[in-house]
């Protein structure tokens, strides 16, 4: 399954030039032209990452950064700033925001692109770890925590391995993006799972079982 990237930028030729940049990397894009713009977006669809510059009119980059932080729906999701404010002042406060990387304008895509892939790698290995961390402390046959789904859960984890978005989803079964994650968030605890991908190979063994 393609990361799902969130780029956040109120220049719109620079916008469109970063999420090209990034789609071409195989990521699935959705932009934002300000901060505000961005909350909504990720009240839609949670991202796997996001791109933000710090200058943008109404809530910049820093208090993006931080309201993504203060909820804990969101605050494990990688924040990048790529920004033409290149002062020390405003690294260090871009960092006390909480961003895992600060790149500025004019940038390398080459660079941009490996800073994305080396922390979204991060984060993999990191729910990896946690999954068997879960799976280890969890009582059961061979300690391995495998409970049975929900009849709603089955339905997300078939659509989850036909490769449809959340909002996809949503739109299929007829409830809400939120509703949707709320699932896959529990799928993925149920069968001690890290992520999408291992969903869909699930469903997919089961399909060739049968």
């Amino acid at each position: 399954m393609p990361k799902r990237l969130l780029v956040v930028d109120d220049e719109p030729n620079l916008l469109r030039a970063v999420a090209a940049i990034l789609r071409a990397e195989g990521y699935e894009v959705t932009t934002a032209r300000s901060g505000a713009e961005a909350l909504v977006r990720v009240a839609e669809s949670l991202p796997d990452l996001v791109v933000s510059d710090v200058r943008m009119p109404g809530v910049d980059g820093y208090q993006l950064a931080r309201q993504l932080r203060s909820s804990s729906r969101t605050e494990l999701v990688p924040v990048v700033f790529l920004t033409a404010k290149d002062e020390t002042a405003d690294r260090v406060a871009g960092f006390r925001s909480g961003v895992d990387a600060y790149l500025t304008k004019p940038f390398e895509p080459d660079e941009l692109t490996a800073v994305i892939a080396g922390i979204l790698r991060r984060v993999e290995r990191t729910h990896a770890g946690i999954a068997r961390l879960v799976g280890s402390a969890t009582p059961g046959p061979g300690h391995f925590r495998d409970e049975e789904l929900t009849e709603a859960e089955e339905r997300v984890a078939a659509a989850v391995a036909r490769g449809l978005s959340n909002k996809e989803i949503a739109a299929e079964l007829e409830i809400s993006v939120r509703t949707v994650e709320n699932h896959i968030s529990h799928i993925l605890a149920k069968k001690n799972f890290a992520n999408r991908v291992e969903i869909a190979r699930h469903v997919m063994a089961r399909g060739d079982d049968g």
